[in-house]
């Protein structure tokens, strides 16, 4: 073959070749788009439509005027408050301003983390009014109390009244070293007790929530319990600070948070709660009472001391039942000085008392009126008192719950041991949190229809109406053998209307964003 043939005949293949290998990556190109227009049909849905913004609601969120968790309360005009002229104000009035000191050099800060209290910082503005206000006259006193304080009647939710108890600071006597008299240790806090969230030399720990056993470095375990203290677990480690005679003696001592020693020398060491072991308060009281030793009516401090000093065996027993033990520390307090409550400054006996404080700040005042066996067991003294809360204490739980200081030694011991009564209080709120005028800006919500309208249109419950229900349980054709007949005979073809609720509307459209339809996508062959 010629030259220029095979030339001819190398293109015309050539080109034959390309044709056919363009045709080949057309053919692949279009199948593999329509593989990936198959995979999005079938394996991937189109996007929602946008959702349709949020309707507004038919009255704007606002906070309540003021909200104290699993309470009730009532705003009161100053008239309306049984006692309020009869109480010594002025004494009132001075125990404030012992708290504002303490308020004032906290310059407004919150003064517990991570707790929300109705009242926060606002018993600031009363205590920067009562600072440069030096008051000797009962009358100015209450006036004081009246123009920055509104009253408001608290109570635990679902009950009228609250409840109050009495305590007091022991005298016990005892002895700086053991003796065979003197063998019942008083403890400090030891140095492997550890609470979250402190340093294990902070001052006053909580006396709520769990505490630790710190075992080397990283291990927490729970701390010991009361048996397992008095078993000796802590003992002879140099955390005895007195000793004294009787369990029953520290017992009542940690239940109170506080205690006087005297020694024979003379001497006395003033001691105040510094930690408890993380176990919950069991009040052997109570447990007196279920076990019918003692009857509920003439239970006391000093009926518990009694029977155990004639029980000694049940006595430890009845002890490890309360399974909480207190850790004292020593204040420099003289004989005069009262105890020092958890706000950090000295009670005043008749004026002070311990609350909850996940609840309530310290510092605010609460008038408590009602009656109390003061003056002796049978009795009933009207006490009408303001009282400010200056101290907490473990078993101090709710909105409406207080106990009662009445100072130092056997008298105020008596006196606070047999108080176990309900009270009404009457909480002082500042004027700035005054829940009246807050509440003022609260919408007002639609009225009530009129009883016309509600006895037309009657809504029932069928849940919880057993005719409306057993109506509704009966089938349309009441003509099936084995029906229930009515009460009533009813004519052969008469007719039955029964008138179902009618129902309400719903206060909020439940409006729900439509999708866009999916949208069908012919299925092609990728056949040639």
């Amino acid at each position: 073959m010629a030259p220029e043939a095979r030339i001819k005949a190398f293109l015309k293949n050539s080109a034959t070749a390309l044709c056919a290998g363009v045709v080949a990556l057309s053919s692949f190109s279009l199948g593999a788009e329509a593989a990936r227009r198959h995979y999005r049909s079938h394996h991937h849905h189109l996007p929602d439509a946008a959702a349709l913004p949020v309707r507004a609601l038919p009255y704007p969120q606002l906070p309540l005027p003021f909200e104290i968790p699993g309470a009730q309360y009532l705003p009161l005009a100053w008239a309306d408050v049984k006692g309020w002229n009869e109480d010594d104000h002025l004494a009132a009035y001075k125990t404030f301003r012992a708290s504002c000191r303490s308020i004032n050099a906290q310059n407004g800060t919150v003064e517990s983390k991570g707790e929300f209290k109705a009242l926060g910082a606002s018993l600031s503005e009363p205590c920067r009014a009562a600072k440069s206000l030096e008051l000797t006259d009962d009358a100015k006193a209450r006036a004081f109390f009246e123009s920055n304080f509104s009253p408001l009647r608290i109570s635990r939710l679902g009950e009228p009244d609250g409840f109050v108890t009495g305590y007091y600071e022991p005298v016990l006597e005892g002895s700086r070293t053991q003796t065979d008299v003197y063998n019942v240790p008083v403890y400090r806090r030891p140095s492997n007790l550890f609470v979250r969230g402190y340093k294990q030399d902070s001052v006053s720990l909580p006396n709520k929530g769990p505490v630790y056993r710190k075992i080397g470095r990283r291990k927490l375990v729970p701390y010991y319990d009361r048996g397992e203290i008095e078993d000796g677990k802590i003992a002879g480690r140099g955390l005895e600070i007195a000793w004294l005679k009787d369990p029953t003696d520290l017992l009542f001592a940690q239940i109170q948070g506080s205690a006087r020693i005297k020694f024979d020398d003379g001497g006395t060491v003033r001691l105040n709660y510094d930690a408890y072991n993380g176990y919950p308060y069991t009040a052997v009281g109570r447990i007196l009472i279920e076990r019918g030793i003692i009857p509920k009516e003439e239970m006391s401090m000093q009926r518990i001391r009694e029977w155990m000093t004639q029980n000694p065996d049940g006595a430890k027993e009845l002890r490890r039942q309360n399974r909480a033990y207190i850790f004292f520390r020593e204040v420099n307090l003289s004989d005069k000085d009262e105890a020092v409550g958890a706000q950090g400054i000295p009670l005043t006996a008749g004026r002070s008392i311990a609350v909850d404080k996940s609840l309530h700040v310290y510092g605010t005042p609460f008038f408590i009126e009602g009656e109390l066996p003061i003056d002796s067991e049978r009795s009933k003294t009207p006490f009408h008192r303001l009282m400010i809360a200056q101290d907490t204490g473990s078993a101090i739980i709710g909105p409406a719950r207080a106990d009662l200081y009445f100072g130092a030694g056997q008298e105020a011991g008596r006196v606070s041991g047999r108080l176990r009564h309900s009270m009404h209080f009457v909480m002082l709120v500042p004027k700035s949190l005054d829940p009246i005028a807050r509440g003022a800006r609260l919408p007002v919500p639609d009225p009530r229809p009129s009883a016309k309208i509600a006895k037309l249109f009657p809504q029932t419950d069928p849940a919880k109406d057993p005719k409306s229900a057993a109506i509704a349980a009966k089938p349309a054709d009441s003509g099936k053998a084995g029906a229930a007949s009515p009460a009533v005979p009813q004519a052969k073809d008469a007719t039955v209307a029964v008138a179902s609720p009618v129902p309400l509307p719903e206060p909020r459209p439940n409006i729900k964003p439509a999708r866009e339809p999916r949208r069908q996508v012919n299925r092609r062959s990728n056949r040639q």
